[in-house]
C-alpha cells in the first residue's frame, strides 16, 4: 500500500473536524444517493478566509477521507479559491486519481462546502 493509501485510510478511520461546529456561519448538507454518502459541513468565516471547517456524515473511503483532508487543507483558503475547485484539486490533495465512478464520492464534501459557502453569501446579502 502506498502512502497516499496510507493516507485515506488514516483520515477515514481518524477522521478530522468531524462533529458540528456549533459557531459556523452557515451549514450545507449533500446526499449521494447512487452510494449513500451522506455530509454536512460547517464553515466559520474571518473575512473571506475560511477559518474553520467541520463535518458530520457517513459513506465509503473516498468520501470520508476526502472531507476530513479537505477540513484540514482548505483552512486560510478565500471562498474565491475554494468555489472554483473541482475534481482535479480534490485529486491533488487525496494524492491519487479517482475513477469515473468515484467522482461523485469524491467531490462530495467539496461541493457540501461550496454550498455553505453560497448559504453564507446569500445570509449576507439579506
Amino acid at each position: 500500500m502506498d502512502i497516499y493509501a496510507h493516507n485515506i485510510l488514516d483520515h477515514y478511520k481518524n477522521p478530522r473536524n468531524k462533529g458540528v461546529l456549533n459557531e459556523a456561519d452557515a451549514s450545507c448538507r449533500s446526499l449521494n444517493s447512487s452510494c449513500g454518502d451522506e455530509v454536512t459541513v460547517f464553515v466559520k468565516m474571518k473575512g473571506e478566509k475560511m477559518d474553520k471547517i467541520s463535518f458530520e456524515g457517513h459513506g465509503c473511503a473516498v468520501a470520508m477521507a476526502g472531507m476530513s483532508i479537505l477540513s484540514e487543507a482548505l483552512i486560510g483558503k478565500t471562498v474565491a479559491e475554494i468555489m472554483t475547485m473541482d475534481l482535479s484539486d480534490v485529486q491533488k490533495y487525496l494524492g491519487i486519481n479517482i475513477s469515473p465512478r468515484r467522482h461523485k464520492c469524491a467531490l462530495i464534501g467539496l461541493r457540501s462546502l461550496q454550498g455553505a459557502l453560497k448559504v453564507r453569501a446569500d445570509k449576507l446579502k439579506e
